[in-house]
């Protein structure tokens, strides 16, 4: 027989939309269990990108003031658009443009940040399990089906349940009814990604459309840097010379001379715009990947997770402490106008920056021409920079 144990709210997925959600359920007075299958170690070590907007910055800084995000993070004023044959480079400057910045700081940052936070206030939070399924027979209490870290069968009855278990999540399944329904596009290409031991080579983001392709510079530390290119789905990340990489980075942002050095990580990231038929049903819901996920172009992962969250945390405070439906009944509708706008703006920037496979010459002379319409116009670069930094949402009161 499993072991069976109460709580409020049962929270699948220890990544920064359950996390945080637990620390607003708290801050609620409302009691959670969170699980996971990975171990507190392969959570805080899987190195993830990390643009956060200035609202999910808002947010950290408000559940923790010790926050890193000030301290090992870096602040970013705007981006770099470059394309054409010679590289012509135009800067998008996000505070005269619309009074907001962005944030460098990777996702594993703030996972170790908000990981640290929970366990100090006792959070009630549970490595290796592996969840089976969601028991939804009891309308009112829910239940996730699991087996803990030791191989014993455990089950968690709650008043609700939230599925923040990412892109192949379980709960999903008694949302939609299936584990991969939703509306779903594939694009014709993919990020060859690369960690490199190399100053950086830009203050800034460059975001290159070059003949050849596309190509992101970036950063993670002063010592370190992340780049992508533009590659096929298929590629065997394995298979390039480190030689190789370089020149094709530097191949695509002709007009900078980048800082190289030894290649420590290589992956390749295939591109999916993913969001779920179904957000919530009765007693169970879904936030983050576990709901949509988008291209990086735009940098929305995981800024898109905390906008869920916000909402899902005040509609659950309202039905859970004041028996107020009327949140938690509108909460997919909500959140999926903040859904569809980050689908529309992730493939926007996918499809203005990268060259199709299929791409003609009357394509590539229109991409120019889009970019050029964007850069050249004031509006144009307003609706970019607003995008990029994130649409406002009110962050909870403390």
């Amino acid at each position: 027989m499993p072991t069976t144990v109460r709580t409020r709210v049962a929270i699948v997925g220890a990544g920064p939309a359950g996390l945080i959600l637990s620390q607003l359920l708290a801050d609620a007075g409302l009691g959670s269990i969170v699980v996971d299958s990975r171990s507190r170690t392969e959570i805080e070590s899987t190195i993830r990108a990390g643009i956060l907007e200035q609202n999910t910055v808002d947010l950290l800084r408000t559940i923790d003031p010790a926050t890193r995000v000030d301290t090992v993070g870096h602040r970013h004023d705007g981006i770099e658009l470059r394309f054409g044959d010679v590289g012509e480079g135009h800067r998008i400057d996000f505070p005269s443009l619309v009074g907001r910045s962005v944030w460098l700081y990777p996702q594993h940052e703030v996972l170790k940040d908000l990981l640290a936070l929970r366990l100090a206030a006792e959070q009630d939070l549970r490595f290796g399990v592996t969840v089976e399924g969601v028991d939804d027979g009891d309308p009112v209490h829910p239940a996730i089906i699991a087996t803990d870290a030791h191989g014993d069968p455990v089950r968690i009855e709650a008043d609700f349940v939230v599925g923040a278990d990412g892109s192949r999540s379980i709960v999903r399944a008694a949302v939609t009814g299936s584990r991969s329904g939703g509306y779903f596009r594939e694009y014709p290409f993919a990020w060859f990604g690369i960690l490199c031991e190399a100053p950086p080579s830009s203050d800034e983001l460059i975001y290159s459309n070059s003949p050849d392709g596309f190509a992101l510079i970036s950063q993670r530390s002063p010592d370190v840097q992340r780049m992508y290119f533009q590659c096929d789905p298929t590629a065997d990340p394995a298979a390039p010379s480190d030689a190789e990489i370089w020149d094709t980075l530097q191949a695509r942002v002709p007009g900078t001379t980048l800082n190289e050095g030894p290649v420590i990580q290589r992956d390749v990231l295939r591109f999916r715009s993913v969001v779920a038929h179904e957000l919530r049903r009765g007693r169970v819901a879904l936030v983050g990947d576990a709901a949509h996920t988008v291209p990086p172009t735009g940098a929305k992962g995981m800024n898109l997770a905390i906008a869920d969250v916000v909402l899902l945390a005040d509609a659950l405070r309202a039905l859970l402490t004041e028996g107020d439906g009327q949140l938690i009944d509108t909460y997919a509708d909500r959140a999926l106008d903040r859904i569809w706008k980050a689908q529309h703006f992730s493939w926007w920037m996918t499809s203005m920056l990268h060259v199709a496979p299929d791409a003609s010459d009357f394509d590539r002379r229109r991409q120019l021409g889009e970019l050029r319409t964007v850069l050249e116009s004031e509006a144009g670069r307003t609706y970019l920079a607003e995008a990029y930094t994130g649409w406002s949402i009110e962050p909870p009161k403390r």
